[in-house]
Parts: C-alpha cells; sequence; structure tokens
C-alpha cells in the first residue's frame, strides 16, 4: 500500500462527532483520542484449521501488525474493539507466545476495550485492556457490536454486513 492510500481519510460527522474513516479500516475519532476497530477475527486461521481448511497461519501476526500501524496517531487514547476480535472463543488460548506478547503490548499502551460479539462473546480479560459485554457510551456515540433495532442517534456497530441479492436466468446471485 502507497503512503498516499496509507493517510487517506474519509471526514464523517456524526451525531456531533467529527471522525476519520481511515484507509487502514479503522475509524479514528481525534477529539476523544479513540481508534474504533471491528471484526479482527484474530486465530481465524488455526480456528479453520482444526476442521481441515487450512489457511495461511499469519493472519493474527498480520492483523496485529497492521493494528499496531493504524494506532500510530499523536493524542491515541483509547482503542475500542467493536466485537469478533477473535474468530471464537477458544482464540485467546491458540495464541502463539509472540502474538500473545504483541497484543499485550497493545493492550497496555493505551485504555483499550473490548466488546463482546458474536464470535467471541467472553472477549479476552487476561490479555489487557477491560471487557463491555454489550456497549459503551462515549460522548454523543453509543458504540456496540450488533446494531440495535432502535438504534439511537450516533450508534456504531461492527457487526454489519450488508448484503444485496439479484435474481439471473433463475439463479440467485447474494454477495457484500
Amino acid at each position: 500500500m502507497s503512503e498516499a492510500a496509507d493517510t487517506f481519510a474519509i471526514p464523517i460527522r456524526l451525531n456531533g462527532a467529527d471522525l476519520s474513516a481511515e484507509a487502514t479500516g479503522a475509524l479514528w475519532w481525534p477529539d476523544e483520542g479513540t481508534l474504533i476497530v471491528a471484526d479482527l477475527h484474530f486465530e481465524k486461521g488455526s480456528s479453520y484449521a482444526v476442521g481441515g481448511q487450512f489457511l495461511p497461519p499469519y493472519d493474527t501476526a498480520e492483523t496485529l501488525l497492521r493494528l499496531g500501524g493504524a494506532m500510530q496517531k499523536a493524542g491515541l487514547r483509547r482503542v475500542v474493539c467493536l466485537g469478533d476480535s477473535f474468530h471464537d472463543d477458544n482464540g485467546p488460548a491458540r495464541l502463539g507466545a509472540d502474538d500473545t506478547a504483541r497484543l499485550r503490548r497493545l493492550t497496555e499502551s493505551c485504555d483499550w476495550v473490548w466488546i463482546a460479539g458474536n464470535h467471541d462473546p467472553h472477549p479476552p480479560d487476561h490479555l489487557g485492556g477491560r471487557v463491555v459485554a454489550e456497549e459503551l457510551a462515549i460522548g454523543p456515540l453509543l458504540l456496540r457490536h450488533i446494531a440495535s433495532h432502535d438504534a439511537t442517534l450516533g450508534e456504531i456497530s461492527g457487526h454489519y454486513h450488508p448484503q444485496s441479492a439479484i435474481r439471473v436466468r433463475g439463479r440467485r446471485l447474494a454477495g457484500p
């Protein structure tokens, strides 16, 4: 990725909060010094390997590297993970020693918040940071994993996967 792509961002104003959608996939809230991320799915590869589907074994290391890069923000005070940080509840136990140490360094570098997700309903509390079961309110925003049916203004959810479907020659095609 080029340097220009690394710094590309789209400004968003949501419920009075000025945010920046970053090329890294993270959402940056400079006024709060908060980086918001979702669906990291650490240890997805090792989860699939148990079932015989082999993915490259470096997914967690790569995600940690990219996350560490996204955290290189002047004024960073907090990271909020909007759920599905681990691919499953056993993901933290499958972390290798190097990845565990790298993750601990990240969680100890700021106020780190894990919000429970559908893949990881019991986020790890032994890897640093603090665990929030469903949602976290910060100023005018409400951060959660799954969007509420009666969403309030300023709600940001991590688990939103819009899809579209069409019929072509009698066959249904669906995708993101």
